[in-house]
């Protein structure tokens, strides 16, 4: 009889120890989330790092976030329109439209995240007080970038643009060149890359970020309150019938959070400004 009891306890046990088993793996089970992937096209610098500062919360948002990084500022929106990638954060809004008009994409604007001030970096010439005749400055040669370089060598008194020129500027926009400046158009990511071969270089933020420049030493930069700060804010951009995908938004969430401000401002030291 007491072998029968001793069974029937151990059989009792063992049945309560699975079903206890069985319980936790069902827990386990409801607790690991399954993630949708989000794909990001953007700049490594300070995009990409950005985007990094925000991958925990859109992990608890349900996503896993996928960042793929380039270089240039044309295939970040080619592989959106294609529907390889689902947003970028690389661009600012003139720059879209424009990139738009000429490739026949209908790619859209769903939130501006930051400004990056651009800035006039010394080259073989070290202050723009010693800017000599015929000194070779370069910027940027697409077109909305090229305008805005023009603005600050403008406002710092180096060139006059033609009245009405604004943010559609090119070289051929100058009208008064004191100094007989040589403007040297070449492809943005390149500008850190010639500063040894020209006397100064209006940069964009990202690429002064990533050749290691910092705002600070720059000889000039955009003013907060500029025209180009309220117009060159950098944004996410999807395709137009991706505008309410829930991941979109969650991205955008995500980004416009306190902590990713505070990680802005306290990485940055003001050559990356949140606009949130």
């Amino acid at each position: 009889m007491k072998k029968v009891i001793s069974f029937l306890i151990i059989g009792i046990l063992s049945i309560s120890l699975l079903t206890a088993c069985g319980n936790n793996a069902d827990k386990k089970e409801d607790g690991d989330k399954k993630l949708t992937k989000l794909k990001v096209a953007a700049s490594p610098a300070p995009h990409a790092e950005i985007l990094e500062a925000a991958r925990e919360d859109l992990a608890k948002a349900g996503y896993e976030l996928e960042i793929i990084e380039y270089t240039d500022y044309v295939l970040p929106n080619n592989v959106v329109d294609q529907g390889e990638i689902d947003a970028n954060y690389f661009q600012h809004k003139p720059y879209l439209e424009d990139f738009n008009k000429e490739n026949n994409t209908d790619l859209v604007s769903v939130a501006p995240i930051h400004y990056e001030p651009f800035g006039i970096y010394a080259g073989k010439t070290k202050s723009l007080e010693d800017l000599k005749d015929g000194a070779s400055i370069a910027v940027p040669s697409d077109t909305t970038n090229e305008a805005r370089a023009l603005l600050l060598l403008e406002e710092e008194g180096l060139i006059v643009l033609k009245e009405g020129a604004g943010l559609a500027a090119t070289k051929n926009d100058i009208e008064s060149n004191p100094k007989n400046i040589e403007i040297v158009e070449l492809e943005a990511a390149q500008l850190p890359r010639v500063l040894p071969d020209v006397d100064l270089a209006v940069i964009n933020g990202n690429y002064a970020i990533d050749a290691g420049l910092k705002v600070s030493d720059a000889l000039a930069t955009e003013k907060k309150e500029s025209v180009a700060s309220e117009t060159y804010a950098n944004i996410i951009a999807t395709r137009r019938d991706n505008v309410d995908d829930p991941a979109i938004k969650a991205l955008i969430e995500a980004l416009q959070t306190d902590h990713v401000r505070e990680y802005i401002e306290s990485t940055y030291e003001g050559a990356v400004v949140p606009i949130f």
